[in-house]
């Protein structure tokens, strides 16, 4: 697969939480990822960049939080992020970088 410039527009970065590291043992991986990005765009992102099989994409919005910061108040953005189940035998390490 040939690293196509758009696939780095679908996928902004890696989640890496404790949650997302539990996820890891099970051959999932988390990334944030654009707002109107599809399933299939998402997919052929990841195979694209990290040339691995991607069996399943679940994708959810998590909705932006009202917070105050020094008094202020102000709202988070929405992000949207997606849970990529990889196939067999196959690994992305995250921490390393693209």
């Amino acid at each position: 697969m040939s690293k196509d410039p758009r696939h780095y527009d679908v996928i902004v970065a890696p989640v890496i939480t404790e949650k997302a590291t539990f996820a890891s043992e099970l051959n999932k991986v988390v990334f944030k990822v654009r707002k109107d990005a599809t399933k299939p765009q998402i997919k052929a992102a990841v195979e694209g960049l990290f040339d691995v099989k991607v069996e399943s994409v679940n994708t959810l919005v998590r909705k932006g939080k009202t917070k105050a910061f020094r008094g202020v108040r102000g709202t988070q953005s929405d992000v949207k992020k997606a849970v990529v189940t990889l196939a067999e035998g196959h690994r992305i390490d995250v921490t390393t970088g693209l």
